[in-house]
Parts: structure tokens; sequence; C-alpha cells
């Protein structure tokens, strides 16, 4: 079989997802001429030549209340997807992190015939332990990002390989300290605090208020004040919430979000990816997060872990202070904030240890890694 004629179907739901996905798609057009791909992705992957089936913004929610509000146009994609796959059947689909909905799809699609990569493991060893069996049952192959996911998954006789965390690749710094601090109008003499709110517009509602309250407290202190924007989130609803509590001397850090990690003294971090990309690059931390009661609720009976930060369930410790759902409050922030920012001991002893993060996480590739995984999936001999 030519390699023109192979079908790609991917899914990744998630503005994390496009990016990760859309590297080891580059790779993958270069190692493989001629693919097709088809699916759900956002403007990264289409870039590299994705298809879209469906307007990728209606995908990129988080929270069981906020998927509950759309569970009618999921129920319609499935219905699509069950067409797609019997009609216009995939060589091989690529399912990227998004677990609630895409291992519906890793059903739907097994059920058509059609052999499926799961890229970046769904975290059965944190919650939802009994997705492992809907991995062995569904899906021809895991691809990790994580090092010791393999080895639990192995036990479950689900074939996986470690293939790189994505950051690794993704982390790349445009200004050194000095130049950030001219470009913003900061005082180098001065620490640095900065906030990152989230990526998502949930997120933005809900903890961007908190940390503008803590910032207002801090504004006192002497620090330089740092809130990131992420292109991902909307610029209307974030300077909304920004302009009703606007604080003298706040800067907002459009972009240059790796630079704002390296170069702040510290952060306030809202749970996620972001707080993984600032461990590996070694910035000491305050982990975030509040939800909806109902979604924290649910989520407190399906978590099977004591720590939500995955720094700190990387290196299986409580290395960084997490302030989760009501502890997360202004007060507390700056509480401890401040309480770090004093102890130079305990901001060594922190750095010293995301070193191993750094170290854990730095090799091997996904972007070498994955296009190995599809060959020979597919059988591809180029």
């Amino acid at each position: 079989m030519g390699s023109s004629a192979f079908h790609i179907f991917w899914l990744a739901g998630e503005n994390s997802g496009d990016l990760h996905a859309s590297l080891v798609m580059k790779s993958l057009n270069a190692a493989i001429p001629s693919l097709h791909h088809s699916g759900i992705g956002g403007p990264r992957m289409q870039r590299e030549g994705l298809k879209p089936l469906f307007p990728f913004s209606k995908f990129n929610v988080m929270g069981f209340a906020e998927v509950l509000g759309r569970l009618g146009f999921f129920w319609k994609v499935e219905r699509f997807l069950g067409t797609f796959f019997r009609d216009d059947r995939p060589d091989l689909a690529i399912l990227v992190d998004y677990p609630g909905f895409n291992l519906r799809i890793a059903r739907l699609a097994d059920s058509h015939r059609v052999p499926v990569l799961y890229y970046i493991c769904p975290q059965f060893w944190a919650w939802k332990h009994n997705r492992v069996f809907q991995l062995r049952d569904q899906v021809r192959h895991v691809a990790c990002i994580l090092p010791f996911e393999p080895e639990l998954l192995a036990r479950h006789n689900v074939a996986a390989t470690h293939v790189g965390h994505p950051i690794a690749e993704e982390i790349s710094f445009e200004l050194d300290r000095d130049s950030f601090a001219s470009l913003y109008g900061l005082d180098p003499a001065k620490r640095w605090i900065g906030f990152l709110p989230g990526s998502r517009d949930n997120e933005i509602i809900r903890m961007l208020p908190v940390y503008l309250k803590a910032a207002r407290k801090l504004a006192s202190q002497g620090f330089e004040l740092l809130v990131s924007k992420a292109l991902t989130v909307s610029h209307g609803l974030f300077t909304s919430l920004l302009g009703t509590s606007w604080i003298a001397g706040l800067k907002v850090i459009d972009g240059y979000r790796y630079d704002l990690m390296r170069h702040a003294d510290l952060l306030v971090c809202t749970s996620g990816t972001a707080t993984l990309e600032a461990a590996f690059i070694g910035t000491p931390m305050l982990i975030c997060y509040k939800t909806s009661a109902f979604s924290y609720a649910i989520g407190r009976r399906l978590v099977q872990i004591k720590r939500v930060g995955l720094p700190n369930i990387l290196l299986d410790q409580n290395l960084l202070p997490e302030l989760i759902q009501s502890a997360c409050t202004p007060e507390n922030i700056v509480r401890t904030a401040l309480s770090l920012l004093s102890d130079q001991d305990r901001l060594q002893e922190i750095k010293l240890e995301l070193l191993k993060i750094q170290a854990s996480l730095s090799e091997p590739y996904p972007s070498l890694e994955m296009p190995r995984l599809v060959k020979d999936l597919l059988d591809v001999h180029v």
C-alpha cells in the first residue's frame, strides 16, 4: 500500500492538545509523505494539513458542570463520527489527551476496526482507574508522556511506549531578564511575582479575580507584579475582569509566557500543564485551583491521590504549596507567597528539587518517537 493512501484521523479537543499534536503532525508529514489528515483540532493542526470536521472552539470546556451544558453537541459529534468511521474509515485514529470524550471515540473507532493510538495517557493512576481497562480493550497502543506510566499500563496488559513530554520541545525563551524588564518597564532590582490564571476562559473567570485581589494586597510590598494573558483566552473577557480591579503597576504579559516563568522569583499558578512547565523551567510557585462546587464535589469522590499539582505528583512529595478550592483565597495566596519569599533556604531547596523534573522530562522527544509508532501501526517502510 502506498503511503499516499494513508488517512489519519485526529482528535485534540484543547489548545494544549492542538499544540502537542501539531508538532507530531509536522514530523509525521516529513517522515511519511502525502498523508491525509482529518478530524478535530485547532489552528496549529490545521496549518499542518488537518481537514477539520467541527469547529474547534466548541470542544475546549473543562469541569463536570461545564461539560453537561454541551452534552447535546458532543452526542451530535459522536453520531457523526460513527458514520464517518463506517463510510470513510481512516487507517489510524490518533486521540490526543481529552479522555472524557476521547475514550468514547476510542470505543467507537475500535468498533469500526479503526486502530487507535492514544497520545498522552489518561491519568488513570490519579482518578478513574477503570479507564485502564478501556485502554486495554479499545486502544492498540498508548504513547505516554510521563516516564512511570508504561510500567503501570504493562501490569494491565496495555501496550505502551514512553515518547517523552512535549514541553521538552515546546519551551523556548526569547528575552533575557534585562531585555524582558526593558520591554515591560520592570525594575530588575526588585523581586518579581508572576500570576498565571489559566489558558481557558472558564479558568480566567474563576481564577483571575482571586489573583487580582492577592496582587492588590502585594502591591505595597515592593514587588513587581506580572499577570500572564494566554493567547488562547478571550481578550475582551480578560480586559473586562482586569478593568474592574485595576492595580497600579501591574504589568500584563501578553505572550512571552515562558520568559515570564523563567524570570519571575515566584509564580502563582493555576493547576495544570503550566505548573509542569514552570517546574521544568525551575521556578518556585504556589499551585492554585478553584472550580464549581458541583465539579469539585464529584472530583473529590473520584480522585485517588492526595496531591493535585503535577510537579508534586511527579516528585511524590509536598514540595510546592497547594491552595485548592476553599483554601484558594487572596489572603492565603499572599500569606504563602510572602512566607516563601522570606525563606531563601526553602526557595533554594525547591529549585534543587525541580531540577529532577527537568532531568526526567528532557528526553525523549515526542516528535521523534511518535512517527516510529505510527510507522509501526501503519506498517510503513519509508
